[in-house]
């Protein structure tokens, strides 16, 4: 008899689990406020404060990061709003000291 092979369950392991715990699975609308700075290793992703519309944090002004345009005033779709993008170095540094 051959040995019998041990099956992971794919369900158990996991970000997406941990997606709909943080989230409660339902993405929300979020609107952008204000434009902080481009950051990434080549200036694509745009760093941005939006508000949330609805949800459990609705109201709450956040930092963002965005790949892609964007502007103030777009919508943005949020699949979790509990946790908020790190600030740019140096930029905001500098803009807080004066």
């Amino acid at each position: 008899m051959s040995k019998q092979q041990k099956i992971k369950d794919k369900t158990s392991e996991g970000t997406t689990i941990k997606a709909e715990k943080l989230s409660g699975g339902v993405p929300v609308n979020a609107i952008v406020e204000e434009f902080v700075g481009r950051t990434g290793a080549r200036g694509e992703v745009t760093q941005v404060m939006a508000k949330v519309l609805s949800g459990r944090n609705e109201g709450k002004v956040m930092r963002r990061n965005v790949k892609g345009t964007v502007r103030v005033g777009d919508l943005l779709t949020l699949r979790e709003t509990e946790i908020e993008a790190r600030r740019i170095k140096g930029l905001y540094e500098r803009r807080s000291s004066n």
